[in-house]
């Protein structure tokens, strides 16, 4: 792989985990302000709230406290995950899923 893809997968990479931590935190302000935090345009940070939405995130603006905030406890975590421990967490996983 090229590196200046993986240099940009890196950069969204941080700036979603730098979103989530101030949606988590409900102190992300305005959109403008909030795109001025991760270092994007206001546009583009509407295209990592989709990303984030894509993704199952329950994002919300709220007008009276000027931040976006999660409607559900939670956040994004990414992280390596060692071969020994992949197995355990799908079992995690699996055993946390809801069947209808």
């Amino acid at each position: 792989m090229a590196i200046k893809p993986l240099l940009a997968m890196k950069s969204l990479l941080r700036r979603l985990i730098r979103l989530d931590h101030l949606i988590l935190h409900k102190s992300t302000g305005t959109p403008a302000d909030c795109a001025q935090k991760i270092g994007v345009s206001e546009r583009s940070l509407y295209d990592y709230l989709k990303i984030l939405r894509e993704m199952g995130a329950p994002v919300r603006f709220s007008r009276g406290r000027r931040t976006y905030y999660y409607t559900e406890d939670g956040h994004f975590h990414v992280t390596f995950l060692s071969k020994e421990r992949e197995s355990e967490y799908f079992q995690l996983e699996e055993d946390s899923m809801i069947v209808l």
